[in-house]
């Protein structure tokens, strides 16, 4: 079974190949909702927005946003900075608190039992067992200058893909290290992790990086990665290839 529901702002679905399912999906939706809630920088009541406006200090805050914060900070030390959630004073959690909602969703179906099935939310993936034909899963990369296009596809089974890119919501990453200008030289920046927590983080981070971002990528063990540039060309990490089939070359 299958289903898709908006929030966050965007589409989140979740597949499930076991046979029974029962109340999965009002659970994980429901959790969804608890993190737009808490993290949601457009929402006037969120605990991010209070903190933001110094009416919480994070020390008072949840254990929730306590994490965020200290996941954050380790994901700065760990990139020489390339990822911060501060800017202008102001912090978004955003680059951080959706792939940790997506591994924790995935972690609530597989505590319930369940072996194979995907957590998608926005097109940063965590998957876990086989699909229907009991086969890996098959997640796509969009040519980020033609969306109806795949240019790659991947075939794996319990690890996370994320995509950092331009072509959903434009310019939106900073190079810290750039008097926090836009990061310009990518388009689009696939990351294969061993969760999608670890995929996503380090997309950020290394979009920001620009074209060196790739070799950040080929540095981590466990990790691959696959980038476009704003010149139509592609890069990618020396084990990536393992996780594609026949589809064609960009």
């Amino acid at each position: 079974m299958k289903q898709t529901r908006i929030l966050m702002g965007m589409p989140i679905t979740l597949e499930v190949v076991d046979a029974s399912t029962g109340d999965i999906f009002d659970t994980v939706f429901a959790y969804f909702a608890y993190v737009d809630q808490k993290f949601s920088t457009y929402k006037e009541n969120s605990e991010i927005s209070r903190i933001n406006r110094h009416e919480l200090s994070i020390e008072q805050a949840s254990t929730d946003m306590q994490t965020i914060f200290t996941l954050a900070e380790q994901t700065k030390q760990a990139t020489d900075g390339y990822f911060d959630i501060a800017r202008n004073g102001v912090y978004d959690p955003s680059g951080i608190v959706k792939g940790w909602a997506i591994h924790h969703a995935a972690e609530i179906v597989s505590q319930q039992g369940y072996e194979s099935f995907y957590v998608d939310a926005g097109g940063d993936i965590q998957i876990a067992g086989r699909n229907s034909q009991g086969q890996g899963w098959r997640v796509g990369i969009r040519n980020p200058f033609n969306l109806h296009e795949i240019v790659k596809v991947l075939v794996g089974s319990n690890c996370g893909v994320a995509t950092s890119g331009t072509s959903i919501r434009g310019q939106h990453i900073y190079d810290p290290h750039n008097n926090h200008q836009l990061s310009t030289d990518l388009v689009s920046l696939t990351v294969i992790g061993p969760n999608i927590y670890e995929a996503d983080r380090f997309a950020t981070a290394a979009f920001a990086m620009g074209s060196a971002g790739i070799m950040f990528i080929e540095q981590l063990a466990g990790f691959e990665g696959y980038a476009i540039n704003r010149h139509s060309q592609a890069t990618y990490t020396s084990n990536f290839t393992r996780y594609t089939n026949n589809a064609h070359i960009y």
